[in-house]
């Protein structure tokens, strides 16, 4: 998780009702199959994927342990939901383009790691012009990510042409995994259009049951979360 203010994080958490939560635990899981976790292209075949940690166009600049296959792998009741938003959005003339869907605990150890790694600054312009990399494990990167847990996706909005065909990224102000305020959700320093844009993203995320986290405009968890207090470690492939 990547957050901004410790307060606003406090907040957040009692608001999640995160002090009632159930302790975390690993589970035994070593395939996609045992986990429960589905694809979303069994429920949506044509869904635009970039996922960009099984790449080098990301933060860490490399390829991420545990991404062994750009896939987006979900629970099923968060499979079925980013497919429930998909299939309205398409009916208004847009879709989604997808970055990050579950996540591996090994991947949240490669942040953490290449954190700690200051002397690693070749990703700095692009993703953290205005930090120093040490302040980047005081809230943006945590040993621990709700990703793991196989209801959280990280993704961005598209508008088509008339024909569903040809279809653009909307300006959203910042790109994705911008460790900055500027990518706050109601951040004041996007611009009006960008807002809005943010704004639609939301609103279609939230009518297939995903809620927003406040910092990142990009991060949905679907509510309630189907398996909470459940981590996994299964590579995605």
């Amino acid at each position: 998780m990547k957050a901004g203010a410790a307060s606003l994080l406090l907040a957040i958490a009692a608001v999640a009702g995160c002090a009632t939560a159930p302790q975390a635990r690993l589970s035994p899981a070593t395939e996609p199959a045992q986990a429960g976790l589905v694809d979303i292209r069994s429920l949506v075949p044509d869904i635009e994927l970039d996922i960009r940690y099984a790449g080098s166009n990301n933060f860490v600049g490399a390829r991420v342990d545990g991404y062994e296959a750009p896939k987006c792998r979900l629970l099923d009741p968060a499979a079925q939901a980013l497919a429930q938003a998909e299939r309205s959005l398409r009916e208004q003339g847009m879709r989604l383009r997808v970055f990050d869907c579950y996540r591996p605990a090994r991947a949240v150890r490669h942040f953490v790691a290449w954190a700690h790694d200051l002397d690693d600054q070749t990703t700095k312009s692009r993703h953290y012009p205005d930090l120093d990399k040490r302040e980047l494990l005081n809230g943006y990167i945590s040993p621990r990510s709700g990703h793991s847990r196989g209801a959280t996706v990280d993704l961005t909005l598209l508008q088509c042409d008339t024909a569903g065909a040809a279809c653009h990224a909307l300006d959203m102000g910042t790109d994705f995994d911008f460790f900055d305020v500027r990518a706050n959700t109601d951040s004041p320093l996007a611009t009006p259009e960008q807002r809005a844009n943010r704004d639609r993203l939301r609103q279609a995320m939230q009518q297939a049951g995903f809620r927003n986290y406040p910092m990142e405009w990009w991060h949905f968890t679907l509510a309630p979360e189907p398996s909470p207090g459940v981590y996994f470690d299964v590579p995605v492939k």
